[in-house]
């Protein structure tokens, strides 16, 4: 059975550690693996920081969170008031930031962004599948 989730935050720093507790607890509801929860809220930090952080938009603008687990994989979307797509950086050794997406790229099955259907901003996402958390197929 299909299962979702989805909340709407202010765009404030308090926002990224609300959407984690809110995600670690639909997560146990869920039943999902330990080392999927830990790297789902790794990954959604970095997601919800960078369009808290990041996004330039009107005051009053929202950051959407939405979270699905069908069959084997969790898919979790960030959505924003700003159309401009993210871009890895290539952070140095001694940069104190700019290492999110590199992160994301590293620990997802697969992530991406795309503008949204309704011509405002945009959805950063990324997919995790238990093959690649080293458990078993079917969680």
């Amino acid at each position: 059975m299909d299962q979702t989730m989805e909340c709407h935050f202010v765009r404030s720093p308090r926002s990224v550690r609300l959407a984690r507790a809110l995600f670690a607890v639909q997560a146990r509801e869920w039943k999902l693996p330990d080392d999927a929860v830990d790297t789902a809220l790794l990954l959604l930090s970095e997601l919800m920081t960078n369009a808290c952080r990041h996004a330039r938009v009107p005051a009053g603008r929202e950051v959407w969170m939405r979270a699905e687990w069908a069959d084997d994989r969790l898919r979790v979307e960030v959505l924003d008031a700003n159309r401009d797509l993210p871009v890895p950086r290539d952070a140095a050794p001694d940069d104190e930031a700019g290492r999110g997406l590199a992160i994301v790229a590293a620990l997802a099955t697969d992530w991406g962004a795309y503008p949204r259907g309704c011509g405002i901003g945009k959805v950063v996402w990324f997919e995790l599948q238990a093959e690649t958390l080293g458990g078993p197929t079917v969680w």
